[in-house]
């Protein structure tokens, strides 16, 4: 899941749901957690179901239009197994593409964007409130996951199937080996989560990038994301959404640096570029900063290559609008 900020001078920050989030600025937008991260591989969609143990449902569950102001979910709507127990509660406000990407175990990028994009303009436009009581008073993420599936069932009337792609992708890779860069801390080496830390951003003394969900700040042409305690797959699923816009991939991005653990960092890159000295000058402006490939390198330590991936790309088949709770 991610926090955004809205543009600001200072920060106003506020979370957003990581599955269907606007970076303002950004010209993209991220469906789940800055907000699209990549498609799971075809073992793992289906595995995680069988070991969640199969069908389940809600007792109760309340699902209504939402017109007022965004209210988080009580626990990350995104496909990573960071999960604090609600007492088999869900509470959530979000776009149907957010809830179908947590159903599915999906992370979000262009190509699961476009599937989206042939539905009804309200599905990728209208928020919807669910208020939700499990079974059972604790149940695992996937668990939760296999009931959000029955009652999109039941109210929306989806209908889906994965189907599995070979498309070009972008390996998320090191750029010296085994040497990370200065702004990817290992998470053993920094303030554990309940112990907030000085900010990493100068700039804001008082904002706190959180543990688990990634934020970004939008601060005149910078843009700064960071996250506590992440993977590097969860990692390379948010950039799938964040690096979109500035480098117009529309690729996937997988994991294959090969760390294992969990990490701390930041990453800041020039989102504008200078207006050219002249309005007919033939010179191409340059970025006020660092560009959001330069950043990678040197801030992170990773580079982007490019590679063809067999990809689960979740393909909808019937969805309407929400029946009377």
């Amino acid at each position: 899941m991610m926090r955004n900020s809205n543009p600001i001078r200072p920060c106003r920050c506020k979370k957003l749901a990581l599955a269907a989030a606007a970076l303002a600025g950004l010209g993209t937008v991220i469906v789940v957690g800055i907000l699209n991260p990549p498609a799971i591989r075809a073992q793992d969609a289906t595995s995680w179901q069988t070991r969640a143990g199969g069908k389940m449902a809600f007792d109760v569950a309340s699902v209504k239009p939402s017109n007022g102001p965004y209210v988080p979910s009580n626990f990350p709507l995104d496909p990573s197994d960071d999960y604090a127990a609600t007492n088999g509660r869900l509470t959530a406000d979000a776009r149907l593409p957010e809830y179908i990407e947590f159903a599915y175990k999906i992370w979000g990028n262009q190509v699961q964007s476009r599937e989206f994009s042939h539905l009804p303009k309200w599905v990728n436009t209208d928020r919807y409130t669910i208020e939700a009581r499990a079974p059972t008073g604790n149940p695992t993420k996937d668990q939760m996951r296999l009931m959000v599936q029955a009652l999109l069932a039941d109210r929306f009337q989806l209908k889906a199937h994965f189907e599995i792609r070979d498309i070009p992708v972008f390996e998320l890779r090191l750029a010296k080996p085994d040497k990370p860069g200065p702004n990817l801390i290992p998470h053993a080496d920094a303030p554990s989560c309940d112990q907030p830390g000085a900010s990493p951003v100068r700039e804001h003394p008082d904002f706190h990038f959180a543990c688990h969900l990634f934020s970004a700040i939008d601060v005149g042409t910078t843009m700064i994301v960071g996250s506590r305690d992440v993977s590097m797959d969860v990692l390379a699923g948010a950039l799938s959404g964040a690096l979109a816009g500035p480098l117009a991939i529309g690729r996937p991005i997988i994991d294959k640096t090969g760390l294992t653990g969990r990490f701390d960092l930041t990453l800041e890159w020039a989102r504008e570029r200078r207006t050219p000295a002249a309005v007919d000058s033939p010179v191409a402006s340059e970025p006020t900063g660092a560009t959001a490939l330069e950043a990678l390198r040197d801030q992170l330590g990773l580079r982007l290559e490019p590679a063809k991936a067999s990809l689960a790309i979740l393909v909808i088949d019937n969805i309407e609008s929400p029946s009377e709770n």
